[in-house]
């Protein structure tokens, strides 16, 4: 039996843009600046903070998570009337490209964060993230299943080991998947829109089929077949859950599939062959009606 909401956060892979471990002491404040397609998260493992996104203030205790899906800005500090200097304008130890170790403030209580901005690269993760509220908070009390990785995490942030950077990029990525997986299991708004469609029982299923094999020549009865459905019931049903036609759905995805993989420097004309167009020309032409420019343009960003 599928199960298309597993399926998207299977999918949920993620590219490490930045992970850094900061040791902070009272007074401290810190800006951190909008990752554009990126996705920030914090981790409290020691002490206390507060953290505004947008006029969202948030007070964080040890455990909490906060993740900041769309990559806006925000600001974060031990209390409202400090400097907030810029993260990267500060003086960081870099492990490696990827991960930095911040020790900043004034010499009082101490703060432990880890903090990171990840890319995601399936257009179904991507389609995922994006539905997400501009801030999800997972606090400590409500994160029982997380309760071991958030130990595991705050035990290799209390000291320098060998491999401690790799241990923590990979329990940040893993409390990034769960602080979603939660927000999906609590909050109503999962039962909605595209998310509510992917766990619908027949709809999923459609949705599953699409993702899976984009490049199949679907038909609206051709999906309707594969569930059982008459054609204008499942017509009718995919449109109210998703809210759009399911074949706009099937080519608008195509064309997510395919922006995805332009920029990862696959050609135009293998792309079209890949997702079962008979020319690069309607491939492209379908291209610049969904997404705006040609795939030339966008293989060139």
């Amino acid at each position: 039996m599928t199960d298309p909401l597993g399926e998207a956060l299977h999918l949920l892979r993620m590219s490490g843009t930045f992970y850094c471990r900061s040791e902070l002491t009272e007074p401290w404040g810190l800006t951190l600046p909008p990752m554009a397609d990126c996705l920030w998260f914090h981790v409290l493992t020691h002490g206390r903070c507060s953290l505004e996104v947008d006029g969202d203030l948030r007070e964080l205790k040890p455990g909490d998570v906060l993740l900041v899906p769309g990559g806006e800005g925000h600001r974060m500090g031990s209390g409202p009337d400090v400097d907030q200097p810029v993260v990267v304008d500060l003086p960081t130890d870099f492990e490696t490209d990827s991960y930095a170790i911040l020790r900043h403030g004034g010499g009082g209580e101490p703060t432990d964060l880890v903090c990171g901005a990840v890319r995601f690269d399936d257009p179904a993760a991507r389609h995922l993230v994006g539905l997400l509220p501009k801030v999800v908070y997972v606090e400590a009390s409500d994160a029982s299943p997380m309760r071991g990785t958030l130990d595991l995490m705050a035990a290799e942030a209390r000291q320098v080991r060998p491999g401690g950077e790799a241990v923590i990029t990979r329990l940040s990525d893993v409390l990034v998947i769960q602080a979603i997986r939660s927000w999906l299991e609590h909050d109503p708004a999962a039962r909605r829109g595209w998310l509510g469609a992917l766990q619908d029982e027949q709809i999923g299923r459609a949705l599953a089929l699409i993702h899976r094999d984009p490049a199949r020549p679907w038909t609206v009865a051709a999906l309707a077949r594969e569930l059982a459905m008459s054609r204008s019931a499942f017509a009718a049903r995919f449109t109210e859950l998703v809210g759009e036609p399911a074949m706009k759905y099937v080519t608008r995805w195509r064309m997510q599939v395919a922006l995805n993989r332009l920029q990862e420097g696959i050609t135009v004309s293998e792309l079209a062959h890949r997702l079962g167009y008979q020319s690069e020309a309607a491939f492209s032409r379908a291209f610049k009606r969904i997404v705006g420019i040609s795939p030339g343009s966008a293989r060139a960003t």
